[in-house]
């Protein structure tokens, strides 16, 4: 069990420290920059997507329940309305099925 989480932190911490060293100059390429700027979004994206589908009983509510939180999220509400009305919704369709 102390071997699985040394070798985890291990990797966490190069994860983290090798970008720091590698790339010490400012990165100038517009490319780079740009694919750099949309990593974040992308990856939270990839995890949260998969999450949404399997965190309900139907993929119905929670399709009901994303269709909602993007609308609201367009619209520009803060993230506690938007993640409330999203529950309320899922909660909804749930009592509907």
């Amino acid at each position: 069990m102390v071997k699985y989480m040394l070798l985890m932190a291990v990797t966490t911490y190069l994860i983290r420290m090798l970008p720091l060293v590698l790339f010490q100059k400012e990165i100038k390429n517009k490319y780079i920059q740009s694919f750099l700027y949309y990593v974040p979004y992308a990856c939270l994206t990839a995890m949260t997507i998969p999450a949404i589908f399997y965190a309900t009983g139907s993929v119905i509510s929670a399709a009901a329940g994303l269709v909602v939180a993007l609308f609201l999220g367009w619209r520009g509400k803060s993230l506690p309305i938007v993640a409330l009305a999203s529950c309320i919704v899922v909660f909804i369709v749930e009592l509907m099925i």
